[in-house]
């Protein structure tokens, strides 16, 4: 037990340092390459920040543990709306575009509408799995057509360094952010199961937890920075991969059937997404205040979700 406590402590100090990296390389490069951090934010750092996601997802579900591939998602994407959204505005109100208002955050959205209707048969087949990577396909070629529109995204303020060096900022930055999540995502795991947590509850809470970890540092890091685009394109971008390309290539691999998995894990992942959204549209900040509102939501729902084991 001690030794798995300190194998989460170097995880979560290889998950900070990652993000940091990541986060700064990435800036960089955007603007170097004149394309809106946001589409930064929903491509590439999203991609790499549910690396975790996507391991955990495919091994659960080939080792016969579906419960936790599907609580995986959904856990983390519900964190990503109610706690990481909610600390970055904490630490920094967060100025959200017009064009993440009413285009890339419906399409959030939408992806969870979708999940829901496909899995409210409490089973997601090979052609669920297909639906769902044509939705992933038709996401990053509206993504690719919008960085072609909108050449300039709004002026903020980033540090720009050697191009190479902020490529090898960005790989630093992954790799920490993988394996920092891999060795929390482990540790706690074992810890969890020695205190009798079952599959579904240990995916929403402690393995989504730890695959999240990357968002949360990569948001609330960029938050502090000023960055807010990246903040909010990374938690997007991040949701629509984990329902879209994540659950669309493990149920194309491997069929699942949803055992652990309430109605009530599913409505909240939904009201998440669409609380972050009512907030974005009030003058498109995120306030302190709204920030706070999301994070105690989140810890209501935690404590709701251990009190019915």
């Amino acid at each position: 037990m001690i030794f798995d406590i300190l194998l989460i402590v170097c995880g979560v100090a290889m998950v900070l340092g990652g993000a940091d990296r990541l986060t700064e390389g990435a800036a960089s490069l955007a603007r170097r390459m004149n394309v809106p951090e946001i589409i930064i934010g929903l491509t590439i750092v999203a991609a790499g920040t549910s690396a975790p996601e996507l391991f955990v997802s495919l091994v659960s579900a080939l080792k016969g543990t579906p419960d936790m591939a599907m609580g995986n998602v959904i856990g983390s994407n519900t964190m990503n709306c109610m706690l990481i959204v909610g600390c970055a505005a904490m630490v920094a109100p967060m100025t959200i575009s017009r064009n993440t208002v009413q285009k890339d955050i419906p399409f959030s959205v939408g992806a969870s509408v979708l999940l829901i209707i496909l899995g409210i048969d409490a089973f997601l087949g090979r052609f669920d799995g297909i639906i769902l990577l044509l939705g992933f396909a038709a996401f990053m070629y509206y993504t690719l057509a919008q960085a072609k529109k909108n050449k300039v995204e709004e002026a903020e303020t980033i540090k720009t360094t050697n191009a190479w060096l902020s490529a090898f900022y960005v790989i630093i930055g992954l790799v920490l952010l993988v394996v920092g999540s891999n060795l929390f995502v482990d540790a706690a795991s074992r810890v969890a199961y020695v205190l009798g947590l079952s599959e579904g509850v240990v995916g929403l809470t402690i393995v989504a937890g730890g695959t999240s970890l990357p968002e949360l540092a990569t948001s609330v890091v960029a938050a502090r920075k000023g960055q807010s685009a990246i903040a909010i394109g990374n938690v997007i971008g991040s949701n629509v991969f984990n329902i879209l390309l994540i659950l669309g290539l493990t149920a194309t691999i491997c069929p699942m059937e949803i055992r652990g998995i309430t109605m009530v894990d599913l409505m909240m992942m939904l009201g998440s997404v669409s609380l972050v959204w009512l907030f974005s549209r009030t003058r498109y900040i995120v306030e302190r205040w709204e920030g706070a509102l999301l994070v105690g939501g989140f810890l209501v729902y935690l404590v709701w979700l251990l009190n019915n084991v």
